[in-house]
């Protein structure tokens, strides 16, 4: 099932159970996915919706980290309550050992052999992995190997 009908069913699930925290996380999220396809002149496809959904816990990771440095406890609770709820919506994330094989892959296309290569391994692999894997650990695994 595409996410934006999974949120559109679990929007009216949530409004029946009454459940508030629930509803508010996902009218925000379809209004994002709204949003971007208005940007975009279209409907987006399942993987565009997925970066949409990843940007979006992105950012509830960086409003956590914000209100935990100004001590605001109770808005770090709502956000991660919040993330909570967006991270059903997430593509599966990848292990390290797959993103290690992926790797592998595009450095043998690549034919890179040093840390030089970095740059060129990442934008052949960086694509692949939209959505399913963090670009700091890629980086690192890729340095790594390249190591």
């Amino acid at each position: 099932m595409h996410p934006k009908a999974q949120l559109q069913q679990d929007l009216k699930e949530a409004m029946k159970a009454h459940d508030e925290l629930r509803k508010s996380v996902i009218r925000m999220t379809i209004s994002v996915i709204k949003n971007a396809e208005v940007e975009k002149g279209g409907e987006l496809t399942e993987e565009e919706t997925a970066a949409v959904l990843v940007a979006e816990a992105k950012k509830r990771q960086d409003s956590i980290a914000d209100y935990e440095m100004g001590g605001r406890d109770d808005l770090v609770a709502e956000e991660k309550a919040a993330l909570v709820v967006l991270e059903e919506y997430l593509p599966s994330r990848l292990s390290r050992e797959e993103i290690e094989t992926e790797a592998k892959k595009a450095i043998e296309e690549v034919g890179a052999a040093s840390l030089k290569d970095v740059g060129g391994v990442m934008k052949v692999l960086m694509p692949r992995l939209k959505g399913r894997a963090d670009g700091k650990q890629v980086n690192q695994v890729v340095k790594e190997l390249l190591a």
